[in-house]
């Protein structure tokens, strides 16, 4: 039998977005703007890109202000035709036409799956849909999405996004086990929600990406709770398991933008400045002087050391881990072709030349 196209998106975005308070008490977590869009538009566009046609958003109290953001602002549009900024004219009036969308509202925050399921009266039962969790960017040259929707395609079965992660952070994650039938795909056996790391089967985990078929929404509907006591995504697909439904796993191709803490809200924030087109140049010349004025010296400096000069006035968390990202070039990648000066020794540590403040 042949399957529909895949041309709908959930999008669930009913969380309170609690890492982020104050921030997020009166506006959406998915409306924080990183560079000059909201992460939700960074989503909305990849969809898009991937060939969804229909965006359907699973919202809840305090959302609103994502629904005005993918609809039409005429007495903004009137302002900026009156002020000749024809180019923010294009951009704004660009969003409304992205897709057409929908919105239906979870009452009660009762997991993730009860999330899912209340858009799926607008499935058909024939139809899989494209699920992406509201803090999931990629960067990457063939859209995340694309590459779930090619591997659906040839497999025909509920897809998970994967990617490989360091063993000492899989706790924060949903983590896959199963069969390499490809370099990139992943016939799965299990799935371990925020296991130890030393208990987890594998590094391999789900960072928020997804194709469900109806089989998905059809177990949910027979679920009245998981083993956390809410209606949990990764407890359908266990079910599923168990009852012989094959699901796979495809791992992704490029940089995982995770916005759903501070840190990794920065990393993503100056990971999109560095390349953006009037914004580049300027980011690049801010962190070069930056760190030029930070010591008189020739030496190596551990990440806890130099966490302290990056961000001083950042509380503890965000400071420390703002050093292990520059250890691990986890954030500016493009320093390796600005600053010559920089290197990184074997033992982790941060080797540059820099004159004093």
């Amino acid at each position: 039998m042949e399957h529909k196209k895949i041309k709908k998106a959930i999008l669930p975005v009913a969380g309170f977005g609690t890492r982020f308070l104050p921030a997020t008490k009166a506006q959406p977590k998915e409306m924080l703007p990183v560079v000059d869009k909201p992460v939700v538009q960074y989503l909305v566009e990849e969809a898009v890109a991937s060939g969804i046609e229909e965006i359907i958003f699973v919202t809840g109290r305090g959302k609103r202000a994502i629904e005005d953001h993918f609809d039409v602002s005429y007495e903004l549009e009137d302002t900026l035709v009156e002020k000749n900024k024809l180019d923010l004219l294009e951009a704004v009036q660009r969003i409304a036409g992205l897709a057409k969308f929908s919105y239906v509202r979870q009452p009660v925050p009762l997991g993730d799956g009860h999330a899912l399921f209340q858009a799926a009266h607008l499935v058909d039962d024939d139809e899989s849909v494209l699920v992406i969790f509201g803090d999931c960017i990629y960067d990457s040259k063939t859209p995340a999405s694309k590459q779930l929707i090619d591997a659906y395609n040839e497999l025909q079965t509920s897809i998970i996004g994967l990617t490989d992660i360091p063993r000492e952070e899989v706790s924060k994650f949903g983590v896959v086990a199963g069969n390499w039938i490809s370099e990139t795909r992943l016939e799965v056996e299990k799935i371990v929600e925020k296991p130890k790391a030393e208990e987890a089967p594998s590094t391999v985990v789900a960072p928020g990406k997804y194709i469900l078929t109806h089989d998905v929404f059809r177990t949910l509907s027979t679920m009245t709770e998981g083993e956390s006591g809410e209606i949990r995504l990764v407890d359908a697909f266990n079910i599923m398991l168990r009852e012989g439904k094959k699901i796979h796993g495809q791992l992704l191709e490029g940089e995982w933008l995770d916005t759903g803490d501070k840190f990794n809200f920065l990393k993503t924030t100056v990971h999109f400045g560095l390349k953006h087109r009037r914004l580049a140049t300027s980011c690049g010349d801010i962190f070069r002087r930056s760190t030029f004025k930070l010591y008189s010296c020739i030496g190596s400096i551990s990440p806890s050391s130099f966490s302290w000069f990056f961000c001083p006035k950042s509380s503890t968390e965000i400071s420390s881990s703002c050093g292990k990202m520059i250890r691990n070039r986890f954030l500016f990648l493009s320093w390796e072709r600005q600053v010559s000066a920089f290197s990184f020794g074997r033992n982790g540590n941060f080797d540059f030349t820099c004159v004093r403040r």
